[in-house]
């Protein structure tokens, strides 16, 4: 039998993810065996196409064509930049309305708490914009708890303009991201923390090289609820 090339804790992660779910949802004991006897079903039945599903893929990063990784970083479809406090901060203000923007920062405090000027002004954290060809600004990537001793940190990604998602913009700008800063800032592990342990946003994050590390128990609260955070990491030698 084919040895599974699933991690065993991103099993494990969507199983609890579910669980707590079905709980809510109100499962018993006899729910989970049928549960289970109708996913084995499904199971078999594809059992003979599962080799040909592929991992999420936007094309080649053309990585060579940048010597000294410094920003702006410019490719084919988009351009990364500095954080300008002057020009960018009303736009982050903007952004961080939505649920895509208050989950950016894994809180649904607004910017009147101070949490967007802590984000724009402290020397432990790097932001980049992500703009257009033609300049037009579209989301924010970001370093956050820089820490040059240990060399790691923390990765966000946003793409602020709704009719920009799902194009590709967000995966492509956080492999270019990754790669400054492995190669600029000379981290050594970068990881991502989320509230949405679904099995997409696994995949797509486990397509770009990260790897399940656990669950952070009710680690944050979301509009009173608490929650628990996925944790995820990648290392610059994987």
């Amino acid at each position: 039998m084919e040895k599974s090339k699933i991690p065993d804790a991103t099993i494990e992660t969507l199983t609890r993810n579910f669980f707590k779910e079905s709980l809510e949802y109100g499962f018993k004991y006899e729910d989970y065996l049928k549960y289970v006897n109708i996913l084995l079903d499904y199971a078999i039945n594809v059992k003979d196409n599962l080799h040909s599903i592929t991992e999420i893929n936007n094309g080649k990063m053309d990585f060579d064509e940048i010597s000294n990784w410094e920003l702006p970083i410019v490719t084919d479809t988009f351009c990364m930049r500095e954080f300008d406090k002057t020009t960018d901060l009303a736009l982050i203000e903007e952004w961080m309305n939505d649920d895509f923007g208050r989950y950016f920062l894994l809180s649904m405090t607004n910017s009147k708490d101070g949490i967007i000027e802590r984000l724009t002004t402290s020397k432990y954290n790097k932001l980049g914009i992500i703009t257009l060809i033609d300049k037009t600004p579209i989301g924010i990537v970001a370093f956050l708890n820089i820490d040059s001793i240990h060399k790691k940190a923390e990765l966000r990604k946003l793409i602020g303009v709704p009719e920009y998602r799902a194009h590709g913009y967000g995966k492509k700008a956080t492999k270019y991201w990754i790669k400054y800063g492995f190669k600029k800032l000379k981290l050594n592990k970068i990881y991502l923390s989320t509230v949405d342990t679904n099995i997409h946003n696994i995949k797509i994050n486990e397509s770009m090289g990260f790897k399940v590390e656990g669950i952070l128990r009710n680690e944050t609260f979301v509009d009173g609820t608490p929650h628990d955070v996925l944790r995820m990491g990648l290392l610059n030698s994987d």
